[in-house]
């Protein structure tokens, strides 16, 4: 994942830094510092990243001669409706099914 496409799953998702800090345990100063190039960010930092984005419903797009990027995995409204579901005890299973 890159600093772009960190930025770009958050504006797809409409998390906040603190959102994306509090979904993947990764300080907001961290995330902070990666998004700006301020430093650079430890491997299992990256990995929970995109967990917390792959969770919240962000698909990260490697470079493959079409150029990195990201999308959505749902619709938002089913981004919307997992997430009420699983805060209220629903049904659980694989995204990937």
């Amino acid at each position: 994942m890159t600093p772009a496409q960190c930025r770009a799953g958050r504006a797809l998702i409409e998390w906040t830094i603190e959102d994306l800090a509090e979904a993947s345990g990764v300080a907001a100063s961290v995330i902070t510092d990666f998004e700006t190039r301020r430093t650079q960010v430890d491997r299992e930092a990256i990995e929970a990243l995109v967990a917390a984005f792959e969770h919240g419903g962000v698909r990260l797009i490697p470079e493959n001669g079409g150029g990195e990027g990201v999308r959505l995995k749902f619709s938002r409204s089913e981004v919307k409706r997992i997430a009420t579901l699983e805060g209220e005890g629903g049904i659980i299973a694989e995204d990937d099914v």
